[in-house]
């Protein structure tokens, strides 16, 4: 009884002891849908669009997208990779919306700065000078030949 007491004073020890432990920090970057980067959640499939994070809404199960922790202080509270600082020290946007055809830092700098790293305009983009604030160097190509001028040289409605 005295040995079988002892094995059980030891098992606990090492259990408090492997409990006290710092744990490795989680790796939470993932591949979104349209190869967007992304939050992963608990269960280690669910991968949540980085705009997503801190939202209000929860997309993960155990609402760690919406924890304090990680929203309480944005950006500064948000790991790194879901973070792009626009060229106005004061503004970011989520690291999914660089280079994704919007003007969402305000000077063009998530799209056209060299931070940014954006590839040439996609197959579905038309490349000009836009006049419209929303876009930087590329349109939609649906709005070719709308009717409405959206690159300072009118190409998007003759050439386009």
């Amino acid at each position: 009884s005295a040995v079988a007491l002892l094995v059980l004073t030891a098992a606990l020890a090492s259990g408090v002891a492997l409990a006290l432990l710092p744990r490795a920090p989680v790796n939470r970057f993932c591949t979104a849908p349209n190869n967007r980067t992304g939050f992963l959640c608990d269960d280690r499939v669910t991968c949540v669009p980085a705009s997503w994070v801190c939202d209000r809404v929860s997309n993960c199960r155990n609402r760690e997208d919406e924890q304090e922790q990680l929203c309480g202080d944005l950006p500064h509270s948000l790991p790194g990779y879901l973070v792009f600082h626009c060229s106005n020290p004061r503004s970011w946007v989520y690291a999914d919306q660089r280079c994704n055809g919007m003007n969402d830092c305000g000077d063009c700098s998530d799209e056209t700065g060299s931070l940014a790293a954006c590839p040439p305009c996609g197959w579905e983009w038309w490349s000009c000078s836009p006049v419209h604030y929303e876009f930087c160097s590329c349109i939609p190509r649906r709005l070719c030949r709308d009717g409405i001028q959206h690159c300072l040289g009118w190409s998007d409605e003759f050439i386009c």
